[in-house]
């Protein structure tokens, strides 16, 4: 027992290095949405992809140890969550202790990140809404009122009040 319970502080410590690793990343996304680079961004998004794979990876071992763990404990794996285990574990107060120092340490890592992650959404929803607004914008400038000007026909001329090229290139 007491070596599946080191496996999975040692699981969940590396976990915690990773979703620090991610943190990171995340808040380099924040100030690469802020000026707008794609190409930056697809890198930071190319960097995180074999950090996620190596999570994925840990996270299977922990649940794995989990499930060895509630067959040694003689428990129903579902109700056997992390602070299920560290009450547990109070005739191991060493054990116990490390296990609830990196759940709360892999709790508030992930914390961050999420609080991070919501930002950029925020960032990435206002920068498509802008995008948005400024197709708007070009499209109606290519619909422009037309001006009052009548020919000797008492019909309207259909001379339009904008250059409809769209750039001014005179200097």
């Amino acid at each position: 027992m007491a070596s599946l319970i080191e496996n999975l502080i040692d699981v969940l410590e590396r976990e915690n290095k990773e979703y620090e690793k991610l943190v990171v990343l995340s808040e380099e996304k924040t100030t690469i949405i802020v000026e707008g680079d794609i190409v930056k961004l697809q890198e930071i998004v190319d960097k995180e992809q074999p950090i996620i794979d190596v999570i994925n990876q840990l996270e299977k071992k922990r649940v794995e140890i989990i499930n060895d763990v509630a067959i040694v404990l003689n428990k129903d794996v579902t109700t056997l969550h992390l602070k299920n285990l560290i009450r547990i574990l109070k005739g191991q107060p060493n054990d116990q202790y490390k296990l609830a120092t990196v759940h709360d340490n892999l709790s508030s890592t992930v914390k961050k990140m999420e609080a991070i992650n919501e930002n950029n959404k925020m960032l990435l929803e206002h920068s498509l809404e802008m995008i948005g607004f400024e197709i708007n914008l070009i499209q109606s400038m290519k619909k422009a009122p037309e001006t009052a000007n009548y020919g000797k026909d008492a019909y309207s001329t259909g001379d339009v009040l904008i250059n409809t090229s769209g750039f001014d290139a005179k200097q």
